[in-house]
């Protein structure tokens, strides 16, 4: 009785040992906002398609991994296996987290981890090595500064914001993130692309300290009142010296972080005087110079003339509108072309906007377009200034004159109504009424259109249906389409990792063992040397494609750890192809 008991129970714990495992393993559940978390994703069995949570969305973000880790091992003829994904986590918040589940697919079912659970507190102090104590502290000898070239404007002044990271001599930066980006509502602003980050040196707190410039953008007040910049706010990864010294007597340097934020910017921005304002003031504000320039001034009857109103200098010119020319009746204008060509340095705006009007004449003689004004506000002297331009005269050769086609007028109302009424000539004079009650519809051809379908599909879906339960229940057929479905898909992730030895034997032998299994019909658990060797030659495989199968699939399993080059590994994928396309061909 004892030994039967011993045996379900070694039995019992097999079972146990052959069934899929896949956890998450973290290496402490609770922590301080400044320490850093390790999760492991660990698993028995080789698998394909894993997906991590979202650590982001659980309140944390990656600073190390994935990196990962697979060990194998044969005890007493039994092999174990294990495979890792691992991950660094930072917090980046605090409270009670939760690591959403993980998934992966192992033998084409899906398996997912448990919810990992971590209580997350204040930052703590972390006991260091004293050899390892950082000599300068990151927290005292980096800033982040945001310099403001003006903080009481005018609205629609320009200002400049310039933020510059200093830190001290002793201290390497190695990386920086972005936490929370600058807002600047009720501002117009322009961004400044740097193209390359250059350490300077500069006084900071009455001390040489390095700096870069990592952000330049120019700013137009769009109202007047205080109006609020948004912080920036970065997470930079820094090296500080330690004790240590190296075998030269070196300074040895140990990582740490810091998170750094420029601080809110309050601009208080003053309205633009009244004292001054013109009507057609459009809240142009600058240095500008106004110009109404025609392409020509005598035309032809049918020719036209183009008149470009132009302002350029430095200022908002992309924030008001030109003056509009006002012109006689027997001048036709269309609709402006608006051009602009305006760079913002970081000094502002500057360059030129026009507006080029098409004008052609109706009528001859001679016509005078009015001058135009243009007024801005002159920040130099606080003052409104306001250009004229000089009156232009269109002179039209030749064509119809006023007087001579008012005298006309009357033939040509004559000659519209009797061509309003030919146009009505031709319409019909006779009408085809039609009834404007609807056939109802029950009773209508669509309507038993509609009734008798139905039961018209029915054949068609018990048709489907068998076939359907046909295809069920064909557990062998199904099997086949699996594995033969498994072998490609493996024969791609092969090629895929060419460069990559181990993922590429693993896929190999994972395509040529469910092409076996698709061809010859054998399980996993069936195939031996022996017996596969048996089948194919039953199945009228030639020996040599059978002795090149089998020995490239032990090979699979010894090549993954062997060493081995690309070269070689492409000439096992081209054996692999022609095994398998030899195989294809001979197998009956």
């Amino acid at each position: 009785m004892k030994k039967v008991i011993v045996l379900l129970l070694l039995l019992f714990g097999n079972l146990l040992i052959a069934q899929v495992q896949f956890e998450a393993k973290v290496s402490k559940n609770s922590l301080g906002l400044n320490e850093r978390l390790r999760i492991e994703f660990t698993m028995n069995a080789d698998g394909d398609n894993f997906v991590p949570p979202s650590f982001e969305q659980s309140g944390f973000k990656v600073v190390g991994g994935p990196s990962q880790s697979v060990s194998q091992s044969w005890i007493n003829g039994k092999s174990s296996f294990n495979k890792s994904y691992i991950y660094i986590l930072l917090p980046t918040q605090k409270g009670a987290l939760t690591i959403k589940q993980a998934s992966i697919e192992i033998n084409g079912q899906v398996y997912k981890t448990s919810p990992v659970k971590v209580n997350v507190t204040n930052a703590v102090e972390i006991p260091k090595d004293p050899n390892e104590m950082p000599v300068v502290s990151a927290d005292n000898n980096i800033y982040l500064v945001a310099d403001i070239s003006k903080s009481n404007p005018y609205v629609n002044e320009p200002i400049t914001v310039v933020y510059k990271l200093y830190f001290s001599f002793n201290i390497g930066i190695s990386n920086w993130r972005e936490l929370n980006k600058p807002k600047y509502n009720d501002f117009w602003s322009q961004n400044i692309d740097i193209k390359q980050l250059v350490a300077q040196e500069g006084m900071f707190k009455g001390e040489r300290y390095r700096y870069v410039v990592l952000r330049k953008t120019v700013l137009y007040p769009q109202k007047s009142g205080k109006l609020e910049i948004e912080p920036l706010s970065l997470d930079i990864d820094c090296q500080v010296p330690t004790n240590r010294r190296n075998f030269w007597g070196q300074t040895l340097m140990t990582e740490d972080s810091k998170r750094v934020s420029a601080g809110s910017k309050v601009i208080s921005v003053k309205a633009l005087p009244e004292s001054g304002k013109t009507e057609d003031f459009t809240g142009a504000v600058g240095r500008f110079d106004f110009k109404v320039k025609p392409s020509k001034t005598v035309l032809k009857n049918g020719e036209s003339l183009d008149l470009d109103v132009s302002v350029a200098g430095t200022g908002n010119l992309k924030l008001f509108t030109l003056p509009k020319p006002v012109l006689p009746a027997a001048l036709e204008m269309y609709d402006p072309i608006h051009d602009e060509n305006v760079s913002t340095p970081l000094t502002g705006m500057t360059g030129k906007i026009s507006d080029k009007y098409t004008i052609i004449p109706q009528y001859k003689g001679s016509y005078q377009i009015k001058p135009l004004r243009f007024t801005y506000f002159d920040l130099s002297s606080n003052s409104y200034k306001t250009i004229s331009s000089q009156p232009i005269t269109i002179t039209v050769m030749d064509g119809p004159s006023m007087a001579s086609s008012e005298k006309t007028a009357p033939n040509s109302t004559i000659k519209t109504e009797v061509a309003i009424t030919k146009t009505f000539a031709y319409n019909k004079q006779k009408t085809t009424l039609k009834s404007m009650e609807k056939e109802d519809f029950i009773g209508s051809g669509l309507f038993y259109s509609l009734v008798f379908l139905p039961f018209l599909a029915i054949p068609f879906l018990i048709v489907g249906k068998r076939r359907k339960d046909a295809s069920d229940n064909d557990v062998a057929g199904n099997k086949i389409k699996r594995s033969n479905a498994l072998a490609k898909k493996y024969l791609g992730d092969a090629k895929k990792h060419i460069g990559n030895k181990e993922p590429f034997y693993i896929a190999l032998e994972k395509a040529m063992h469910n092409f076996l299994k698709a061809k010859i019909h054998i399980e996993t658990s069936e195939m031996s040397k022996e017996k596969i060797s048996e089948i194919l030659q039953s199945r009228n495989a030639q020996l040599d494609t059978i002795s090149e199968f089998i020995t490239l699939t032990e090979n699979c399993e010894f090549a993954r750890y062997a060493p081995s080059t690309e070269t070689a590994i492409q000439q096992d994928f081209d054996k692999a192809v022609a095994i398998i396309s030899a195989l294809e061909k001979q197998i009956k």
